[in-house]
């Protein structure tokens, strides 16, 4: 009787040990990760100080935005219409300078995408810009839909925005050289919930296991 019992949990124990282990890998290679959305550049040409009359009196500015999807290895990202909002702030308050706005596209997983353009930002008194630094903000909407093998998941908004200072060559300052601005999220971080997800699954594993 005793052997029949121990066979009994040891057929037990290997039946949830593998139950947990095959939902940990189907977690793992299910869960998706927002692709990283940065400016890698923001040149406002008339704020070029260094630069002749012609040169500044260009009120377009060209920026380069760019969607990283490489930590998404085998998952590639389908984005809707893709909206930009640019803002500059001359003293306590933001002026609207112009929208863009980039039709639906695919990205594949492990890929990176850039949308480089220009706004026509006339009717600013860039004249009156004489700080060392000039404050912009960016800001990105779009829902994103994540192709796993055959089938697509359900849409995540994305709303983002991006605080940018440029200075008196009219480039972009960036933290680090070769580094853009990376966009920012008041949503809860999707890294910071595959984390406390994974935690919970380890725990009801361990309790199972138990």
């Amino acid at each position: 009787m005793g052997a029949e019992e121990g066979g009994c949990c040891r057929c037990c124990f290997s039946f949830i040990f593998t139950s947990g282990l095959t939902a940990l890998f189907l977690w793992l290679n299910l869960k998706t990760t927002n692709p990283t959305c940065s400016i890698e550049n923001f040149d406002v040409f008339t704020l070029n100080k260094t630069a002749n009359t012609t040169f500044r009196n260009n009120h377009t500015i060209r920026y380069d935005l760019k969607l990283n999807n490489k930590e998404n290895k085998d998952k590639g990202i389908y984005y809707d219409t893709l909206n930009l909002t640019f803002y500059y702030k001359p003293n306590l308050s933001f002026v609207t300078l112009g929208n863009a706005t980039f039709n639906p596209f695919y990205q594949g997983h492990g890929k990176n995408t850039h949308r480089i353009s220009v706004i026509d930002a006339r009717g600013v008194k860039w004249e009156n810009a004489t700080a060392t630094m000039a404050e912009f903000r960016v800001e990105m909407n779009t829902s994103v839909r994540f192709k796993i093998i055959f089938w697509k998941t359900k849409r995540h908004r994305l709303d983002l925005h991006a605080d940018l200072l440029v200075n008196e060559q009219g480039i972009l300052v960036k933290k680090k050289k070769k580094k853009g601005i990376k966009f920012k999220s008041g949503v809860w971080n999707s890294k910071v919930c595959n984390f406390y997800l994974l935690g919970i699954l380890g725990i009801f594993t361990y309790i199972l296991l138990w």
